[in-house]
């Protein structure tokens, strides 16, 4: 910051030598001086004119003198009605006066207005941290200047919670949320630096926030993985499972955590008194009968395509698995297991319990259709056979 103060200086003597240089540079008025010597000019000039006509007879003595006396006298009144003229010495209170104000005002601008602590930020990281310490304190700086930028605020958490201080990130996630909105994967944080700041002990706040959280996206991954140990941790070990099934698939194939959630899904579904999660897998699929209400009949066409599903109950809205038919297969019997997934990483062994769904859509579009069919929720390991009627507008 040295050379910025020194160049801000300089300026401040190139614009002060603007200000000062005419006060120093300027003269006394010498009007008073000019006026004095044209009274004098014009009373001898009077008294020339006087003594020529005194010698062209006409003028007597007595006039001539006369007419001297009373220029004279006007004269002297000019000389009584004029001012003192200025003193000769330059008065230096102005000048000392800008030169103290100029700068004192222009500094307190700056500091008001200026931008001294963003420049004092660049410059700080133009090097690389040189420690996670470092790091902290950095963004520390940059939250302090700029309260207002979200990514600061947010980062700045997040390496709290790296560091272990739950406590410290919890109302920088808060003032994250107000600055942002309410996302999804803030609105998880939150309550996950919450429930830790609160030494582990599931409260009515982190349940709101994680219900926020998935009612607006099914697969935020914080507030599933939260959920889970809050349900370990509270022995609400069926419920914990669920949730680490449901993070579990939404992670890719060769993602290390899955390994680590595996464990804990096997070790909740053991103390729930559950099969291990391999062999809930392996059970065969859903079993489901559909078939057309009799009044749409002449409503659709033998070539309509005839989409059948199962939806989690508790989970995202993609349906899990899928079969394709035909009006004119109508009635058919078909079977859902995790090989008519329409994702490999959302399976239907891994939710507890799901909704079948029927749709027929001339367009061919599993999302949109003509007409629709809904079942009630069920586990999804149910070995019953499921029925299933196409009765509804699909809206």
């Amino acid at each position: 910051m040295t050379d910025f103060w020194l160049a801000t200086a300089l300026l401040l003597g190139v614009a002060m030598c603007f200000i000062l240089l005419p006060l120093l540079l300027r003269r006394p008025s010498p009007a008073g001086q000019d006026r004095a010597a044209l009274n004098v000019a014009l009373f001898e000039e009077r008294a020339e004119q006087l003594h020529a006509q005194h010698a062209d007879g006409l003028l007597s003595a007595e006039d001539m003198a006369s007419g001297r006396a009373e220029a004279a006298r006007e004269l002297l009144a000019d000389a009584d009605g004029e001012e003192a003229p200025p003193a000769q010495g330059q008065d230096w209170r102005l000048p000392l006066l800008v030169a103290f104000v100029l700068p004192v005002l222009a500094l307190g601008l700056y500091l008001h207005y200026g931008a001294s602590d963003t420049l004092a930020l660049s410059r700080s990281f133009a090097t690389p941290p040189q420690s996670l310490a470092d790091m902290t304190a950095r963004l520390e700086q940059t939250v302090k200047a700029q309260p207002d930028a979200v990514e600061g605020v947010y980062y700045l958490a997040r390496t709290y919670m790296a560091q272990n201080r739950p406590g410290d990130a919890a109302p920088l996630f808060e003032r994250a949320v107000a600055l942002a909105g309410r996302r999804p994967d803030l609105l998880g944080q939150w309550a996950q630096a919450l429930y830790f700041a609160n030494g582990k002990h599931w409260g009515a706040p982190m349940q709101a926030l994680t219900d926020e959280a998935l009612k607006a996206d099914p697969n935020e991954v914080t507030s599933l993985g939260l959920l889970g140990i809050a349900g370990f941790e509270s022995q609400h070990y069926a419920e914990a499972a669920g949730y680490w099934q449901r993070l579990q698939a939404l992670l890719p194939a060769g993602d290390p955590a899955r390994q680590a959630l595996q464990g804990g899904i096997d070790k909740a579904r053991q103390r729930a008194g559950l099969p291990p999660a391999a062999a809930a897998e392996a059970v065969a699929g859903l079993k489901v009968q559909v078939s057309l209400a009799p009044a749409l009949r002449d409503k659709v066409l033998p070539g309509d395509t005839v989409f059948v599903f199962a939806r989690a109950v508790n989970g995202p809205p993609l349906p899990l698995a899928v079969k394709r038919l035909t009006v004119a297969e109508l009635p058919a019997t078909v079977e859902l297991s995790d090989a008519d997934a329409m994702q490999p990483a959302l399976k239907l062994s891994a939710f507890e319990q799901v909704q079948l769904g029927a749709r027929i859509s001339r367009s061919g579009q599993p999302t949109q259709g003509e007409w629709l069919g809904r079942g009630a929720p069920i586990a999804r390991d149910s070995a019953v056979l499921q029925q299933l009627t196409i009765d509804s507008p699909d809206s």
